[in-house]
């Protein structure tokens, strides 16, 4: 019996969809008449319906100095379009100021099945950018560039940009294209933490959170005594995520004498989120003297955790 009900419930589905697609049809022009986009979409302006790009429509998108939502529009409505002529109309937005545009130019070109990935083609292209071209700038957003497309390929020359480029721009983009790869580019990012400039130091720290692979915690330590406040913080919060508890004693030494009062928080967290017992006198005095009331809090609450 449940075996006939199956078949009538799968026979009926099948006649259902095939009654539905009959009287649809993507190219109507929406007249209310039971059928077309309007049996889709309803009765929602025409400008507001689903289209698929065509090749066309994707250059001339490219071409016009359109703003970033239209090259956006244009890129995901063209996800499955293979069109060979459009790869270097595209790859030119890989170096559009916008980083909006960057990305969504890099995703799309990252689907082709032809035309990108092949020897001499767009992918080998954005790497010479990166080791060659004499824009930094250029060469930082070829960096970008190589981490959306998501290939393992990339991960070599980032790591050599990271320990080889002049530009901290360049730098600070390669440590961040390896967190989208994630991979710690054989200890770059580590190189990348002790960087003389602040922005790549942050790059670094913002990778390594996301980077599975990621397990220097020594390099990670010495961060809390970074010059930099913002990097201190990005710090102690890498070490919170990694779960340092070799990193107990520094965090102790920020929320005791730190200056920036943000700082002492993201500390005052992580040693409750590392639940070391020798942290508890130190936080219950923050949560008693501490100046900042978020301080106070953040404190307040670690002691809950420990």
């Amino acid at each position: 019996m449940r075996r006939t009900n199956l078949g009538a419930l799968v026979f009926g589905t099948i006649l259902a969809a095939a009654t539905f697609m009959s009287g649809t049809d993507a190219k109507s022009d929406g007249t209310s008449n039971g059928g077309g986009t309007a049996a889709v979409y309803g009765n929602i302006p025409a400008d507001q319906v689903e289209f698929l790009s065509t090749p066309e429509h994707i250059m001339t998108v490219a071409t016009s100095g359109a703003g970033a939502s239209a090259i956006w529009e244009a890129l995901e409505h063209g996800e499955s379009v293979e069109c060979l002529d459009c790869i270097p109309v595209v790859e030119h937005l890989l170096y559009d100021p916008n980083a909006e545009t960057r990305e969504i130019a890099a995703w799309w070109m990252r689907k082709r099945m032809f035309g990108v990935f092949g020897p001499g083609e767009a992918y080998e292209r954005t790497l010479k950018v990166l080791s060659t071209d004499a824009d930094p700038t250029k060469r930082a957003y070829a960096a970008y560039a190589v981490g959306e497309f998501l290939t393992l390929a990339g991960v070599k020359p980032l790591a050599d940009a990271i320990n080889n480029d002049s530009s901290p721009k360049v730098r600070a983009a390669a440590a961040h294209a390896l967190g989208r790869l994630n991979d710690d580019g054989g200890g770059a990012l580590s190189k990348a933490m002790t960087d003389s400039d602040t922005s790549v130091r942050l790059a670094a720290i913002g990778s390594a959170g996301r980077v599975n692979s990621f397990t220097d915690v020594a390099t990670a330590t010495k961060l809390v005594g970074d010059s930099s406040p913002l990097v201190r913080r990005r710090g102690a919060e890498l070490l919170e995520e990694l779960h340092a508890k070799d990193s107990v004693m520094g965090l102790i030494a920020l929320v005791q004498s730190d200056t920036d009062p943000q700082v002492r928080a993201s500390a005052a967290h992580a040693l409750g989120v590392l639940h070391d017992a020798s942290s508890k006198s130190t936080l219950q005095h923050a949560a008693d003297t501490d100046a900042d009331q978020f301080v106070r809090d953040q404190a307040t609450i670690a002691l809950r955790r420990l």
